[in-house]
């Protein structure tokens, strides 16, 4: 088995070079190379004091040099020592952080909070949620069931889970949705000026074109009518350390640690449309079962 050990393990490898110091400990590592020995049978060979093979087989135990199993002996149990790596790779530079990744995928009817005016309304893969233009169907419990969720002004809310990052440093936060306007039925011309906030500050908007239609949505069910709104355009947010980018185009100069992202009890996630915004053309948010893409509000987020 092969060890890495760089700068960054300085416990560790204070414990190697202590325990590689001693001629008697390298002979010890050899004579483990051919098979296990017990204790008693090292001193023997060796031709010193059992205790100071006990004391030298310690010394190498705390550095993981070797590894010892208690077997049953003669008289009561002996320690039997076997030699625990094969290769030792030293880096003398500092390693490379761990990077990990968290994907989160949040149902597009999962919104905590809503304020929204008509048109508007909810569906899941199989009808219609409650009824359309009544902004009070929106608290229906069947909303966590919705595959496509639209209103022509206002805003939805999500809250994202933060427990991961709370000992990490965030490098990068990625969110992805598939968007368009919203006017009645579809029209290929309405533009929407739709925002994201995250954590309360503003995190980009898209001027989308259009209500879209025309043609299916290519996964909409059989039962969702050609008259009706029918895809939308994948869009990804992205925060970085020197700021926030819409499709990879840098929007503004707030970087993601200015998002606190981790300060709260989660990451609160808007979208909608600005109130005083010029284009006020509504928005329709697909789930994994309507429109083009299969997904629903994808978080991911890449930390330390």
């Amino acid at each position: 088995m092969r060890r890495k050990l760089s700068f960054d393990d300085e416990k560790d490898l204070v414990l190697l070079g202590k325990a590689l110091s001693s001629e008697i400990r390298i002979k010890i590592l050899k004579l483990l190379d051919t098979k296990p020995y017990c204790v008693n049978e090292i001193a023997e060979l060796l031709k010193i004091p059992a205790s100071s093979a006990a004391l030298n087989v310690k010394v190498l135990e705390e550095a993981q040099l070797i590894r010892t199993e208690l077997k049953p002996g003669v008289r009561g149990s002996m320690k039997l020592c076997l030699r625990q790596n094969d290769e030792l790779l030293l880096l003398l530079r500092k390693g490379e952080k761990k990077k990990k990744e968290e994907v989160i995928s949040m149902p597009v009817g999962n919104y905590v909070d809503y304020k929204v005016a008509p048109t508007c309304g909810i569906v899941n893969t199989e009808d219609y949620i409650d009824g359309e233009d009544e902004p009070r169907c929106f608290y229906n419990p069947l909303r966590t069931t919705a595959k496509l969720v639209w209103f022509a002004k206002g805003y939805l809310e999500y809250r994202f889970p933060n427990a991961g990052i709370q000992n990490g440093r965030v490098r990068r936060l990625e969110l992805s949705a598939e968007l368009c306007s919203e006017a009645p039925d579809y029209n290929m011309e309405w533009p929407s000026d739709i925002t994201l906030w995250i954590n309360q500050r503003e995190a980009g908007t898209w001027t989308c074109p259009s209500d879209f239609g025309g043609r299916r949505g290519k996964l909409n069910p059989d039962w969702w009518e050609d008259k009706n709104t029918q895809y939308g355009k994948l869009k990804v947010w992205t925060l970085e350390e020197n700021g926030t980018y819409l499709d990879g185009k840098k929007v503004n100069d707030v970087s993601v640690t200015d998002y606190r992202l981790a300060d709260g009890p989660f990451i609160s996630v808007r979208i909608g449309v600005k109130e005083d915004a010029k284009h006020q053309g509504g928005v329709n948010l697909f789930g994994n079962s309507f429109g083009d893409y299969p997904q629903d509000i994808v978080m991911r987020i890449l930390y330390e």
